[in-house]
């Protein structure tokens, strides 16, 4: 058996599904389904069960799965190890980026680092930041750049942009005059914000949960630009963070909500004891971070 064999496997698990998988280890599906079907043949037993359209595990398949993850980690321990006695970085890393939110320093971080460590291959996916949360825990996203109420319970994290909501409204809308407005005096009115499982919408969520308020969510979107543009045809009040609505000032009215006391947080996370890939990487991007210009339309929990 062969390590490309094991990492075919483990991507297949982990994805539930053939065709996501080739994406990830970026070859063909015909070439991941003949690679597990040779491991099988020499394992004598077959891996997932292929009758639905889910990939999903067999007996075999669950007892092989945590130690087909032992063998590639300790596989990839081998080339850290060599890789910090001589200086060489190896390897491959995946980065995750929030839907919606394009990050010129995350992109100077990957460019900087590939500058410095040209042996390490980067690969770089969007995605909600429930889903890059799950990644980074599971091991299959190496950092991820997301929105959040609050840092992901055990995984390390730098904190990029920490602000406040705040409602925008097109001129006329009777909010527009107001110099704050309170959760319960929102509910009155309906809500075009982030969809459930982005970090704005967690803080928005959270607010109103804890005061037992139930908004009018009238329109989803994943990106501020629509966002703001529902808002200013009236088709109801934006939830933005600050950055974002100062952005869209030329045609909303940004106005504070008074009693939403969490911040909404953009920020890199990782999981603890990373690799010298993976500090490399994290130095790179907290020197982008503290020199290059910040989101703004695209700001804070995107995703």
């Amino acid at each position: 058996m062969e390590l490309r064999q094991l990492e075919y496997f483990v991507a297949v698990a982990e994805e539930q599904n053939f065709t996501r998988a080739a994406e990830r280890v970026h070859i063909s599906q015909s070439g991941v389904s003949a690679q597990i079907r040779q491991l099988e043949r020499e394992l004598g037993a077959e891996l997932f069960d292929r009758s639905a359209r889910t990939a999903t595990l067999t007996v075999a398949g669950k007892a092989a799965l945590e130690h087909a993850r032992a063998a590639l980690a300790a596989a990839g321990a081998v080339g850290q190890a060599v890789g910090e006695v001589t200086g060489l970085i190896r390897g491959r890393l995946t980065v995750g980026m929030v839907i919606g939110c394009t990050v010129t320093p995350l992109f100077e971080a990957l460019a900087a680092f590939h500058r410095a460590h040209p042996g390490v291959e980067l690969a770089l996916l969007e995605d909600g930041s429930d889903r890059l949360v799950e990644g980074v825990r599971a091991g299959t996203v190496d950092l991820a750049l997301i929105g959040a109420a609050a840092t992901p319970a055990g995984l390390e994290a730098h904190t990029v942009i920490s602000e406040p909501l705040v409602v925008a409204v097109p001129p006329g809308h009777p909010l527009a005059g107001r110099q704050a407005v309170t959760l319960g005096e929102l509910a009155a009115h309906p809500v075009v914000c982030m969809p459930p499982g982005t970090g704005l919408r967690a803080v928005f969520d959270q607010a109103c949960a804890g005061r037992g308020i139930r908004p009018r969510i009238a329109l989803e979107a994943s990106a501020a630009d629509a966002i703001a543009d529902l808002a200013a045809r009236g088709l109801g009040v934006a939830l933005l963070s600050r950055s974002m609505a100062d952005h869209y000032r030329d045609r909303l009215t940004a106005v504070p909500l008074d009693d939403v006391d969490a911040p909404a947080l953009l920020a890199l996370v990782w999981r603890p004891a990373p690799g010298p890939a993976l500090r490399g990487l994290l130095a790179c991007g907290r020197k982008a971070f503290a020199t290059g210009p910040l989101p703004a339309a695209d700001g804070p929990p995107a995703g």
